[in-house]
């Protein structure tokens, strides 16, 4: 009887007990933050909880399900009746779209686990624009100064542009220089007062037709702002272009009868001594049917002259090409430079000669 008695007394003593526990209670468990801007940062919502138990309230831990969830909570014990809370911070940097976080609260309430919950939705900031105009022209900006159109086919009128912008407060004047013997590129400036913030074009049309060039073409042009000519390579423009034979339309009997050009893929001029003008030709032949027309010979080093290259070549029969190389301020040593010959050949529009030759 005594034992059962015991037993009855220690339940009564664990009831009372139990009915001591401090008992965490909160206003609301959940928030929507709704849609949010990514560029406005942090975002924060306080979580407030009472004590409703016997005893003071303590919470031992808090944390949240991601790192770019941060809370801070009351540390201090909370008395019987009294109140806390817990703010939690939301970090939506980088973070765009819809979200949903969990804070777990650990504490010696009755319920030693609780937990709230936040959500919304991240709108992402918009990227500022990047300043792309950043090669200065006086008082005018660029994103590029060289227009480069490939290759053309001769025969070809091509287009294309470059654009300027005008990123000071003020109206400025502009203008193109291009020399006239450079005739075969023409071109326009769409705004010839251009006001702050505008952006204009200079426009430019390569017509082959016109040109007697192939190859590689090379051209330069001036801006001119507010009627300064200024030669200069920050107002220089450069139009780019390797014109190339159109061989689209030859016939099969064209080809039968086509040029063929022959010659030495390498010749060897000897030696000279440092300061001299090195002279050397080379032979090219044609073993085709037609006559080969040279279109241009040129070297692609400045120390490298062309004196002299046949027009044409008929069949069976040899033309020279004579280069002058100047040695001027070469040391001493093994050199090798590259002629090109353009032709009408239409498998071997481009032929390539290297020239070696010893410096003394």
């Amino acid at each position: 009887m005594k034992k059962i008695f015991s037993t009855f007394c220690m339940a009564l003593v664990a009831v009372a007990m139990m009915g001591q526990d401090p008992v965490i209670t909160f206003e609301k468990t959940e928030h929507d933050f709704g849609k949010i801007n990514e560029e406005d940062g942090r975002v924060s919502v306080v979580f407030e909880f009472r004590n409703e138990g016997m005893s003071p309230l303590v919470l031992s831990n808090v944390r949240a399900s991601c790192g770019c969830t941060t809370p801070t909570w009351t540390k201090d014990p909370v008395e019987p009746g009294q109140t806390g809370a817990i703010t939690v911070t939301y970090n939506p940097n980088g973070r765009p779209g819809r979200f949903q976080k969990t804070v777990t609260i650990t504490s010696n309430a009755k319920e030693a686990t609780t937990r709230v919950y936040i959500k919304g939705e991240v709108i992402p900031k918009q990227a500022k624009p990047v300043n792309k105009y950043t090669l200065p022209v006086g008082e005018l900006s660029m994103m590029k100064k060289t227009l480069d159109f490939g290759k053309v086919k001769k025969g070809e009128v091509k287009n294309g542009e470059l654009e300027y912008a005008n990123l000071t407060q003020a109206a400025h004047q502009v203008d193109l220089v291009i020399t006239a013997a450079d005739a075969y590129i023409l071109h326009q400036v769409t705004l010839p007062t251009i006001q702050a913030g505008e952006v204009g074009k200079f426009v430019f049309s390569l017509d082959t037709k016109v040109s007697k060039f192939y190859g590689p073409t090379e051209v330069q042009a001036y801006v001119v702002v507010d009627g300064k000519k200024v030669m200069e390579d920050s107002y220089k423009l450069t139009i780019k272009a390797d014109i190339v034979e159109d061989f689209s339309n030859l016939t099969q009997e064209d080809k039968q009868n086509s040029p063929i050009i022959e010659t030495d893929a390498e010749f060897d001029a000897g030696k000279t001594a440092v300061g001299k003008h090195l002279r050397v030709s080379f032979p090219i032949k044609n073993s085709g049917v037609n006559a080969l027309e040279v279109r241009r010979v040129y070297a692609r080093a400045n120390n490298v002259l062309i004196k002299s290259a046949p027009k044409a070549v008929k069949t069976g029969k040899k033309g020279e090409v004579r280069i002058e190389i100047d040695t001027t301020g070469m040391e001493p040593g093994k050199y090798s430079r590259e002629v090109v010959i353009i032709s009408n050949d239409y498998q071997h529009p481009i032929k390539k000669v290297r020239v070696n030759f010893t410096v003394e």
